[in-house]
């Protein structure tokens, strides 16, 4: 046939014969599905449970209210002191650990021999600390940061002092316990996306003339900062329902005053939902503030995650754009 001759029919496709039904393949397939879908389904019956006993009592007031009218009547409770103590513990986590898990990650990857012993000695540590269960973080910031760094730093900085300004519960100390809990999380996420950047990236600013440092400042880290921000958000949504890393070293069950200074105890979204489960004088009359409490931990989780998505996304289409 003449190719540009239009007029000619073209062949008919060929048809592909279908192969025999496989009954395994079939039933995988389906369990898979099933398996998806219900992983759907329970996270919208646990937020339907949440929204529809909590809705009555999610109002403005209750989110601008505080403690100091009474923490279990439906009528005057409010959590904005445990609000700020949530999201202030949180970002001050996120400051103190993306730092130190972004530097060892880099260490490891661009700077260390894979197969040196103390490398493989550090990846055993960090994988050991990831399963630490989280209530031994607790115990170790009540002993370390608050019995050791708070009571020597009060002997140095206020000696004979009549109280405790460093050695009691505050919102550093929990705040670092959080950071040590969430930091293996940060450095398996930041050492994956350093290890996705492609190598001849490196070998070409070498090339040029740039520095080992300067590579890993202009080129390296800023194609790796998407998955650091990952990382980030990782930890986010790990430490901010955690309770057990902070019974002990910042977080108090009535502190109505917002938080002002790093020494400050606070109340927290998550241990009080504790409080309230445990120590309501009525649980029946609480259980709406309960589950409204629970919303606003929800909602201030959800918010942070997303406002560090919105940054990541950013971050990506700038870097499509330079591309």
């Amino acid at each position: 046939m003449n190719p540009h001759d239009l007029s000619e029919p073209l062949p008919a496709p060929a048809r592909f014969k279908r192969g025999r039904f496989d009954m395994w393949a079939f039933l995988f397939t389906g369990a898979t599905g099933a398996c998806t879908y219900l992983i759907i389904t329970i996270l919208f019956v646990i937020l339907g449970n949440i929204i529809l006993n909590g809705h009555s009592n999610f109002t403005w007031r209750f989110l601008t209210g505080g403690a100091d009218k009474g923490m279990y009547d439906p009528a005057t409770a409010g959590v904005l002191p445990m609000i700020v103590g949530t999201a202030s513990r949180i970002i001050l986590m996120t400051i103190f650990v993306i730092p130190i898990g972004v530097i060892t990650a880099l260490y490891m990857t661009e700077y260390a021999s894979s197969t040196s012993w103390h490398i493989r000695i550090i990846r055993g540590a960090v994988a050991n600390l990831a399963g630490v269960p989280s209530i031994v973080f607790g115990l170790f910031g009540w002993g370390f940061f608050l019995n050791f760094i708070g009571q020597n730093m009060d002997e140095i900085l206020h000696p004979g002092g009549a109280s405790a300004v460093w050695g009691k519960p505050a919102l550093v100390w929990a705040s670092l316990t959080l950071a040590v809990m969430t930091l293996p999380v940060v450095v398996v996420a930041t050492e994956e996306a350093l290890k996705s950047i492609p190598q001849g990236l490196r070998e070409g600013s070498l090339a040029l003339g740039a520095t080992k440092l300067q590579t890993v400042l202009r080129i390296v880290l800023p194609q790796a900062m998407p998955g650091i921000l990952t990382g980030g958000i990782l930890a986010i949504s790990r430490a901010a329902g955690e309770v057990a890393p902070i019974l002990f070293t910042g977080a108090v069950s009535y502190y109505p005053e917002l938080p002002k200074l790093l020494t400050d105890p606070f109340m927290d979204l998550g241990y009080h939902v504790f409080i309230l489960s445990t120590q309501s004088p009525n649980i029946e009359q609480t259980r709406p503030l309960l589950y409204a409490t629970v919303m606003a931990l929800l909602l201030l989780t959800f918010v942070l995650n997303i406002a560090a998505i919105i940054v990541r996304a950013q971050m990506r289409r700038k870097m499509r754009l330079l591309q």
